[in-house]
C-alpha cells in the first residue's frame, strides 16, 4: 500500500502538467466549437452544430493534408532509409559520426530560413532556369503541391533517419552472413531481414513526421504561395484573420479527432505486425 501511494505521488507532478497543458485546452476547443462567432469576432457561448456542418466550406484545406501528409511521410521515408541504411551498415565507423552530425547540422538553423532558402531554389531564377537552360522548357516549381513535398522531405528528414538508424545499428550483421552463407541474394536478405528488423524505426518516424505534418503551417504558406495550404493555414486564417473562433475550434477539434483514428489504426497495425513477426521468429 505504502509502494502504491509512493507511485502515486510521483506521478502526480506530470498527471497535473497533462491535464493542464493538454487536456484542458483541448476541452477549451471542444467547448468553444459548439459556440458562435460574435458580432466584431471572437466567441459567444452557444450550443450549435452549425459550425460542424460548415465544415465543408474547407474542405480544399482537408483534402490537401490527408493527401500531402501521407505522401510527404512517405517521400520522406524513402529518400531516410538508403541514407540510414547506409549509416549504420555501410559506412566507415571512424566517419559515421561526422556522418550523423552532418544529417542533424541543418536543425541548427530555423525551419524558415531553411524553407526562405527553398524559395530561391525553386524560384524562377534558380532550378526552373537551370532546367529551362538545359532544354527542358519553360518549368514552373513554386506553389506547387511539388514545391511543398520538397519543403516537408527536407525539412522533416532527421526526424525519419535516426529512428531508422537506431534500428539498423542494433542489427546482428551475422544475421546477414548467415542469410548470404544459406544462399540468398541480397535483395531476399534485405526483404527478409533488414527490413523486418527495421520495422520499429520506420513506424516511430512515419509516426512522428505524420503528426507534425498534420498541424504544418509554414512549409505551405511560404513554398505554396496561398495556393497549396494545409488546415494549419485554415486555422491561422480563421484565429487571427477571420476572428471566427468557433468555426475555427470545430476545424481543429475535427483535426484532433481525425488524428486520434489515424494513429489508433496505425498502431493497432503495427502491433499486428509485431505480433505476427514474434510468432514467425518462434517458429
Amino acid at each position: 500500500m505504502e509502494r502504491k501511494w509512493a507511485n502515486r505521488l510521483l506521478l502526480m507532478p506530470a498527471t497535473a502538467w497533462f491535464l493542464v497543458m493538454l487536456v484542458l485546452p483541448l476541452l477549451v476547443v471542444v467547448v468553444f466549437s459548439f459556440g458562435e462567432r460574435g458580432p466584431a469576432g471572437g466567441y459567444v457561448p452557444a450550443f450549435t452544430f452549425d459550425q460542424y456542418l460548415n465544415l465543408p466550406a474547407r474542405f480544399t484545406a482537408f483534402k490537401n493534408t490527408l493527401v500531402l501528409a501521407p505522401l510527404g511521410t512517405l517521400a520522406a521515408l524513402l529518400v531516410a532509409y538508403p541514407l540510414a541504411y547506409f549509416l549504420a551498415v555501410r559506412a566507415n565507423p571512424k566517419l559515421r559520426t561526422a556522418l550523423l552530425v552532418m544529417v542533424i547540422v541543418p536543425f541548427w538553423t530555423s525551419i524558415l530560413i531553411r524553407t526562405y532558402a527553398w524559395i530561391f531554389i525553386l524560384g524562377g531564377r534558380g532550378l526552373p532556369q537551370l532546367l529551362e537552360y538545359i532544354g527542358f522548357g519553360e518549368v514552373r516549381l513554386m506553389n506547387t503541391p511539388l514545391a511543398v513535398l520538397i519543403g516537408i522531405v527536407y525539412g522533416y528528414l532527421p526526424l525519419m533517419v535516426f529512428p531508422i538508424y537506431v534500428s539498423l545499428e542494433k542489427l546482428d550483421k551475422r544475421l546477414l552472413e548467415a542469410s548470404g552463407d544459406l544462399g540468398a541474394p541480397p535483395w531476399r536478405t534485405f526483404l527478409q531481414v533488414t527490413l523486418p528488423l527495421s520495422v520499429p524505426g520506420i513506424a516511430t518516424g512515419c509516426m512522428l513526421i505524420f503528426i507534425l505534418l498534420m498541424g504544418e503551417f509554414l512549409i505551405p504558406a511560404l513554398l505554396g504561395g496561398g495556393k497549396v495550404f494545409f488546415i494549419g493555414n485554415a486555422l491561422v486564417d480563421l484565429f487571427l484573420q477571420s476572428r471566427n473562433w468557433a468555426y475555427g475550434s470545430a476545424v481543429a477539434a475535427s483535426l484532433v479527432g481525425i488524428m486520434l483514428i489515424t494513429v489508433t489504426l496505425y498502431m493497432r497495425l503495427m502491433m499486428r505486425g509485431a505480433g505476427q513477426r514474434d510468432d514467425i521468429s518462434l517458429l
